[in-house]
């Protein structure tokens, strides 16, 4: 059964920077593109970042690049989303996804994704 357990939410100040985690289980790390996507309320859920399978390439949406690191740990199996200089528009709930798609080409759309976690909240006070 695969598991993917995100952590490392809260509240946060405008500026502050703040760590996540998803923890994977049940399938095999290495073999899988990771991605974060985050869902503001009653919006839908839209691509943050996303991760090859070895690490060798990433992708970010144009609203987080330059503030926010993908990155992966292979002997934790655990991808992180590093946000730095939060702002108040980054506050959402923040999923990881794992894709079983090893292409050339990182998925940005949820329904590419074959496993979800129950997400986390962020939320970026100003």
């Amino acid at each position: 059964q695969v598991q993917l357990v995100e952590s490392g939410g809260k509240l946060v100040q405008a500026g502050d920077s703040l760590r996540l985690s998803c923890a994977a289980s049940g399938l095999t790390f290495s073999n899988y593109d990771m991605g974060w996507f985050r869902q503001h309320p009653g919006k839908e859920r839209q691509f943050v970042a996303a991760i090859t399978w070895n690490g060798g390439a990433t992708n970010y949406a144009d609203s987080v690049k330059g503030r926010f690191t993908i990155f992966r740990d292979y002997a934790k199996n655990t991808v992180y989303l590093q946000m730095n200089s939060l702002k108040p528009e980054d506050t959402a709930v923040y999923y990881c996804a794992a894709d079983r798609w090893t292409g050339a080409t990182l998925h940005i759309s949820p329904v590419q994704y074959d496993y979800w976690g129950q997400g986390t909240q962020v939320t970026v006070s100003s």
